[in-house]
């Protein structure tokens, strides 16, 4: 928080994997609800918000909250502190986004099972998630973190009731990633 460190996953900027997917589906809020998973300092949130989306960040480190507000002032984004293994049920399927992009693939298995299971539970019925992660295959040795995802942990996200409607590995920085589009039938 005092700037002394660096932080490995600021860009500065939304994640351009997000960035193209939105912009490839004519993404627009409309003023309809979204939930920014792992926000860390809020470009991925300030992106979505943008696009007309009430938005709401959360993460886990209640310094990544004040430091996105501080980054972020005046904002329309509503930074909180929370937990993806303990939501407020009232987020219970109340976003008509979840955007999860790089959460996933930064927990060590366990919990990242539970996570996995967990972070389609804010999407509301007709509603989408967007999940972007390193991807790897099954079997392949990974030292992590980041901890790549394997297709079968992708696939585990529909535990929470969300349907795939686009699994794509991509490649982004010299390394493979999963960009995934899932959505709660209704």
């Amino acid at each position: 928080e005092a700037g002394e460190e660096v932080v490995p996953w600021d860009r500065g900027e939304p994640h351009p994997l997000l960035v193209s997917w939105a912009r490839g589906c004519g993404l627009a809020g409309a003023g309809r609800s979204a939930l920014v998973v792992g926000c860390g300092l809020g470009d991925d949130a300030e992106f979505i918000a943008g696009l007309g989306f009430a938005t709401t960040a959360f993460d886990i480190s209640l310094t990544a909250v004040r430091m996105a507000c501080g980054r972020h002032p005046g904002t329309s984004v509503r930074y909180v502190a929370a937990d993806l293994l303990n939501l407020p049920a009232a987020w219970r399927h109340g976003f008509d986004l979840v955007v999860e992009s790089l959460t996933l693939q930064a927990m060590p298995s366990p919990p990242r099972d539970a996570a996995i299971r967990a972070v389609g539970e804010p999407v509301a019925s007709g509603g989408t998630l967007f999940v972007n992660a390193r991807a790897r295959d099954e079997g392949e040795a990974d030292s992590g973190p980041p901890w790549a995802l394997t297709r079968a942990e992708i696939d585990a996200i529909a535990a929470s009731g969300v349907e795939p409607v686009r699994i794509e590995a991509a490649e982004f920085n010299g390394a493979r990633r999963w960009r995934a589009e899932f959505r709660r039938p209704g």
